[in-house]
């Protein structure tokens, strides 16, 4: 059974949607890049609750994020000691005093040694666990994003471009996979360091310390200004990337369309605008972000020097010892750093809440609501009426304004009209693609909004008249109908569709892989193993959209025998643009302008003569035209 779920409407959708990469469909808010995110706090507290699971986990790794940082803080102190006994003991040398006590020295080296083993080992430790917290995140958002897109409604699917939900479901959530492994160990450690470093420094020197604090404000300074320039364009690039998504794979999907028209230089044209836009918030926000770093170095060279020459009279007054210089100097390069960590943290924040709303306003959007069963089925009988049907799929473009007919179990139902007539729409209102805005479907009965779209969409069996198959074998495919079946009803199902003995003639037979376009088989060789689909599915009703338009008179004739022996005591509609291969249709339906203008069978609807007869005759005209030239 095949899903048209690709399918655009009969008619357009008129209305304020917002157009996407390259022309095509955008949901609203999702295509034109925002200057930050809508809701900052709203996304936090969202965050915040998918890693609830992960609570005890994270204390976890804040724990020993905290230990390890304590543990190297306490390193530079200890060392400064050694120092400190090495330039006493080579000055008592000198002045014949004791010399080094080398004892002592390793005693301190050994310790060093397991004080900065242990944070590696927590470091690592912390490391390992968030990102396994990270990955475990990221697979159950891909998860619900896969779920969710069954559980859209078409008019959602119809306005959002492929490419706007594949960079969802890649950049945006590995944005926010990357970002919050390190961010969120990085915000304990840098806050951990800038308080430890204080402390330390206050211990050594309250002199210097004051004097490192002087250099604190013009970082803070320097940092919030760059961090107030880049924020912007962090989300800007997280959304023109989505564009270039969307246009890659919109372009890559229909590149011999593009061939076709020769329409080469305007997507190239398209695609340089939508990568200039990704150029420029991209350069912007890396620069901004990359420019922390040599700013807060110049900075805190001048509190190098300012440090040493000060240090350098403390030692000369006997108030200070020279290792404790040593120990404040790599202090105050520690006291640095972590203030370029919070920045650079506040970016990747930035960064991750813009990703996260992107992810959570896809899965917050609208799903269809699949009220409980009124009754189970089993398989319908195929009776089917329509109601004073009455449907736009917008309230200001009514398509069908009031279509009512019955149609018995078994008949074969042919719905034919010009385009835009509202043919696919019938169809996509009785599979409940859409949901009628007045009036009522009924099978065998029972108002379809009364089941479930799931088992409703059982009893159907669709042959478009664009073969959809996937990659895979064609064993695969034909299953697809269903999955229970046998390899022995595979066959079978392939026989009645005409097209076993094709498979036999292939070097893998029906473990021939389908390739991911389908290109390695004909157009025609596809419509048969959908109509192989259908058959082993055994559906009460059928619906044949136009299944012989794009095929040679042979394969047209295989497939119309194909389908005879699928539509065999069946209810089916039947969607025609070419009258002649629905002259045996129990009941034609004529659709006008969304309504039924007439209905009856061809030859009485030829003997009235009306819309009916003209369209056909116009058929036999044109075609004697060209057989004339």
């Amino acid at each position: 059974m095949q899903n048209n779920s690709n399918q655009k409407p009969a008619t357009a959708p008129s209305g304020p949607i917002m157009r996407g990469p390259s022309g095509g469909p955008g949901i609203r808010g999702f295509g034109a890049p925002v200057q930050k995110p809508k809701n900052f706090k709203q996304t936090t507290r969202t965050l915040l609750k998918r890693l609830a699971p992960f609570r005890l986990a994270i204390i976890f790794v804040l724990i020993a994020a905290l230990g390890s940082t304590v543990f190297a803080i306490v390193g530079p102190k200890i060392l400064g000691q050694a120092t400190t006994g090495i330039f006493t003991g080579m000055i008592g040398k000198f002045t014949g005093g004791p010399g080094i006590d080398f004892v002592a020295i390793a005693r301190i080296l050994v310790l060093l040694i397991i004080l900065y083993g242990i944070s590696s080992v927590l470091s690592f430790v912390q490391g390992y666990v968030m990102s396994t917290i990270t990955q475990k995140v990221s697979y159950t958002l891909r998860k619900e994003i896969s779920e969710k897109i069954n559980r859209m409604p078409m008019k959602s699917l119809d306005a959002i471009t492929h490419g706007e939900i594949l960079s969802r479901v890649t950049n945006d959530i590995d944005t926010l996979s990357q970002n919050l492994n390190q961010g969120l160990v990085q915000v304990i450690t840098s806050a951990a360091t800038l308080v430890g470093v204080m402390v330390m420094m206050l211990s050594i020197s309250w002199l210097m310390t004051l004097v490192t604090l002087v250099v604190l404000p013009l970082s803070f300074l320097f940092v919030s200004r760059i961090v107030k320039l880049s924020q912007k364009y962090f989300v800007q690039q997280q959304a023109a990337l989505g564009q270039v998504n969307g246009q890659v794979e919109e372009v890559y999907g229909g590149h011999a369309v593009v061939k076709a028209f020769n329409g080469e230089a305007q997507v190239v044209e398209t695609f340089n605008q939508t990568n200039e836009k990704l150029y420029h918030s991209a350069w912007k926000s890396q620069f901004l972000s990359g420019l922390m770093m040599p700013v807060m170095h110049g900075i805190g060279d001048l509190g190098y020097v300012a440090v040493a020459l000060l240090g350098g009279v403390l030692v000369i007054k006997q108030t200070i010892s020279v290792g404790d210089i040593q120990a404040f100097i790599q202090y105050m390069r520690n006291f640095t750093q972590p203030i370029v960590q919070v920045a650079q943290v506040s970016n990747m924040l930035q960064a991750t809440i813009a990703a996260s709303e992107r992810v959570f306003e896809f899965l917050d959007g609208e799903e269809e609501l699949d009220e409980a069963t009124v009754c189970p089925l089993d398989k319908l009988q195929g009776n089917v009426d329509f109601n004073h049907v009455r449907f736009g799929y917008t309230e200001d473009n009514i398509i069908i304004r009031d279509f009512s007919v019955s149609i018995r179990q078994g008949q074969k139902v042919a719905i034919v009209g010009p385009t835009g007539a509202g043919k696919t729409t019938m169809v996509k209102l009785l599979m409940r693609f859409y949901d009628v805005n007045a009036g009522s479907i009924s099978v065998d009965g029972h108002d379809i909004r009364s089941l479930s779209r799931g088992d409703l969409r059982k009893q159907f069996g669709m042959v478009l008249q664009e073969a959809w198959l996937f990659n895979g074998t064609i064993r695969e495919n034909i299953r697809y109908g269903r999955l229970s079946a046998t390899d022995e009803e595979v066959v079978e199902a392939a026989k009645a569709a005409r097209i076993h003995h094709f498979i036999q003639t292939l070097p893998d037979g029906y473990d021939m892989v389908i390739n991911e376009e389908s290109t390695n088989i004909s157009q025609g060789q596809k419509q048969l193993i959908t109509i192989a689909r259908a058959i082993l599915a055994d559906p009460g009703l059928l619906i044949l959209d136009e299944a012989t338009s794009s095929v040679d008179t042979r394969t047209e004739i295989l497939i119309q025998e194909a389908m005879d022996h699928l539509m065999h005591d069946r209810t089916s509609f039947i969607i025609a643009h070419r009258l002649s291969t629905i002259r045996n249709a129990d009941l034609i339906l004529v659709m006008r302008d969304g309504d039924i203008v007439e209905q009856g069978s061809h030859e009485g609807l030829l003997a009235a003569n009306g819309f009916y007869a003209s369209m056909y005759n116009a058929q036999f005209e044109r075609m004697d035209e060209v057989a004339n030239l």
